[in-house]
């Protein structure tokens, strides 16, 4: 049985609270060891939104 693996990059960068190297939360980072293995698919789908929505974003503050 394998266990859902931890998706941090070490690049731990927040804006409005999501770390931009792996798209959760702070609370969920702070979860994750707790969390069954349902619950981590969960937050790996969200984080994945998140991260493709910060990507389509284009992060546009540069001038």
């Amino acid at each position: 049985m394998s266990s859902t693996k931890n998706p941090c990059i070490s690049l731990c960068k927040f804006d409005d609270d999501i770390c931009l190297g792996c798209g959760r939360s702070k609370r969920e980072i702070k979860a994750w060891k707790k969390l069954d293995k349902d619950d981590k698919r969960t937050v790996l789908d969200e984080s994945a939104k998140r991260l493709a929505k910060l990507k389509t974003a284009g992060r546009k503050k540069k001038k």
